[in-house]
């Protein structure tokens, strides 16, 4: 917990704005969980090229 309540008083700045602000990265996180389940349902499947096209339809 010592080591919890350390990291966050390192970073307290962006710890307040995150409680304070109405700003959110939830857009953000979505899309990157989206891919991420692409990505483990392509593993060792394919290459690249059509993850990459997997990705931009899925957009």
């Amino acid at each position: 917990m010592q080591t919890f309540a350390t990291g966050l008083l390192q970073d307290l700045d962006a710890f307040v704005a995150g409680l304070t602000l109405r700003y959110s990265s939830g857009a953000v996180e979505r899309h990157n969980n989206k891919i991420k389940m692409i990505k483990r349902q392509m593993f060792g499947r394919a290459n690249f090229d059509l993850l990459r096209k997997r990705v931009l339809h899925a957009a």
